[in-house]
């Protein structure tokens, strides 16, 4: 048995150290021997129960199957760690990254007027991102000139 506390409420530090514990040499040994590849059904089978959640208006399913993607998050994110790869904080700093560049009418001096004009902004940088993956390049190590000379190459390609 492990040494851990049952407490009446968790929040997300807690999830992630009742996660980290299942994958430990004293956890499961199902789940230690998950990979990527051995779970990834499991992350379609839960969204699409959000999905469901979400179509019949039920609020508390809903959490609880937020709460079962959310599992499987940090799944992911404890094999890719074991291996070396990237780990939770890292997928928090991508997606921190992500959302502050596909928003600069709220993180910089860009202006969005509508809900119509930030969507294509999105869009927009969603296609420099590509390209920029297209060309073996990270969107977060190009100088602003780089991502305007992408911004001309999206624009040209339309």
């Amino acid at each position: 048995m492990v040494d851990f506390v049952c407490k009446p409420s968790y929040n997300l530090e807690d999830l992630r150290n009742i996660v980290s514990i299942l994958h430990s040499p004293d956890g499961c040994p199902w789940d230690r021997e998950q990979t990527h590849e051995s779970i990834r059904k499991n992350m379609i089978e839960e969204a699409n129960e959000v999905v469901d959640a979400i179509n019949e208006g039920n609020v508390d399913n809903l959490r609880e199957e937020l709460g079962d993607v959310l599992m499987q998050v940090l799944h992911h994110a404890l094999i890719s760690e074991s291996k070396g790869n990237f780990n939770l904080d890292d997928i928090a700093d991508t997606a921190g990254k992500k959302l502050i560049r596909r928003h600069p009418h709220v993180f910089s001096n860009q202006v969005a007027e509508d809900g119509i004009e930030a969507v294509a902004r999105w869009e927009n940088i969603k296609q420099i991102e590509k390209l920029a993956k297209e060309q073996g390049r990270r969107v977060d190590d190009l100088t602003p000139e780089e991502i305007e000379a992408l911004s001309l190459q999206v624009k040209l390609g339309k």
